[in-house]
């Protein structure tokens, strides 16, 4: 694969963009981090992976922890870049620590904004004390709100955290719609949360995507993302008075 050098690290912003431009300039961008229940990276790769996006590129920074999940015998880029006709999707496999999320954000969308895309959505996790496995929603913009009123449950107050809030909040800055999908979930690897997700991902993009494969695969999709799980926790312990470091 022949990758573009979209965006070069300087002394301040360490993050390289290696990537062949999107298709187009209506393209609706998922993104999906590690987090709460890792509801937004198995959503999304199921979602790659089941409709056979292609891997246009990837991204790393000297900030990144040394992990990188293999599949089969072979190393996959921790974060990635995929797209198929007129949706791109970002995926990681990796936490983003609290102290580099606006930088890792702010790179994203420098070498977004360029495509004008059409939204972006993140996707992430909530965690809650009830059984049920709902996807609540928030929207940069009032506007906004309508496209995912009928499909979510909209949070009247509260909070977001970590890299999809840092995205959200570049998303608004620089007056691009953007929406938050956030699956209701446990500390732990879920992929009927994750499922939820994608129910909604359907609705707003016609991808007429099965999710019951992913729900019958959950014991198996639970075991294989339990160290990312890990990574995560650790992250989350590691003071936050030095940049990270991870080992």
């Amino acid at each position: 694969m022949v990758y573009v050098n979209l965006i070069m690290a300087d002394i301040e912003k360490d993050l390289k963009i290696f990537s062949k431009p999107l298709p187009s300039s209506n393209t609706a961008m998922l993104m999906g981090f590690p987090g709460s229940g890792l509801v937004g990276s198995i959503a999304l790769q199921y979602m790659v992976d089941q409709l056979e996006f292609e891997l246009i590129g990837t991204m790393t920074s000297k900030y990144f922890p040394p992990l990188a999940m293999m599949n089969k015998g072979v190393i996959n880029d921790p974060v990635r870049i995929y797209a198929k006709n007129d949706i791109a999707a970002i995926v990681a496999d990796i936490p983003i620590h609290p102290m580099i999320c606006y930088e890792v954000s702010n790179g994203i969308m420098d070498w977004l904004s360029p495509f004008k895309p059409k939204e972006v959505v993140t996707i992430a996790g909530i965690i809650t004390n009830e059984p049920e496995k709902r996807v609540f929603g928030v929207a940069t913009t009032q506007d906004a709100l309508p496209r995912i009123q009928d499909l979510t449950l909209i949070l009247p107050i509260g909070s977001i955290s970590g890299i999809a809030s840092s995205i959200l909040t570049e998303c608004k800055i620089r007056g691009i719609p953007a929406y938050g999908l956030l699956g209701e979930t446990v500390n732990a690897p879920d992929p009927r949360a994750s499922a939820v997700t994608i129910e909604v991902l359907n609705k707003m993009y016609d991808l007429k995507l099965d999710t019951q494969p992913l729900v019958e695969q959950a014991v198996e999709i639970e075991q294989s993302m339990q160290k990312v799980a890990e990574e995560v926790q650790s992250a989350e312990r590691t003071p936050k008075k030095d940049l990270p470091m991870y080992g």
